[in-house]
């Protein structure tokens, strides 16, 4: 994956293509917690007698992402970096009904 957002490349591998890195500036990362919507869980709750995408949560999960993604992006940039390499996302359980998702890679300069 290769994408560009504020001028700060992101990409899930250590290299790129026809650049070099020329400076190694060190890890960043962007976090956000989401709780559910009760909304969404009597919504969910129906879906899941029928069956299909629970669109509520996946659109919930959709925006923490690129929350956690635009945050990693803003630390990286503040230090100099005009990368991010070796770019990963996890998520994990807070409490019921919450999930943390981080996004974090190295922030480096390329040539």
């Amino acid at each position: 994956m290769i994408a560009s957002r504020t001028n700060v490349l992101i990409t899930t591998i250590d290299t790129v293509a026809g650049h070099e890195i020329v400076q190694v500036i060190g890890l960043v990362r962007g976090s956000t917690v989401r709780a559910k919507h009760i909304g969404t869980d009597i919504v969910a709750g129906l879906k899941n007698l029928v069956g299909g995408e629970m669109t509520g949560y996946s659109s919930l999960m959709a925006g923490a992402r690129e929350q956690a993604i635009d945050r990693m992006v803003a630390e990286a940039h503040a230090m100099g970096a005009n990368a991010v390499v070796g770019f990963r996302m996890e998520t994990s359980a807070i409490m019921a009904g919450a999930s943390e998702i981080v996004a974090y890679g190295t922030a480096v300069k390329l040539s």
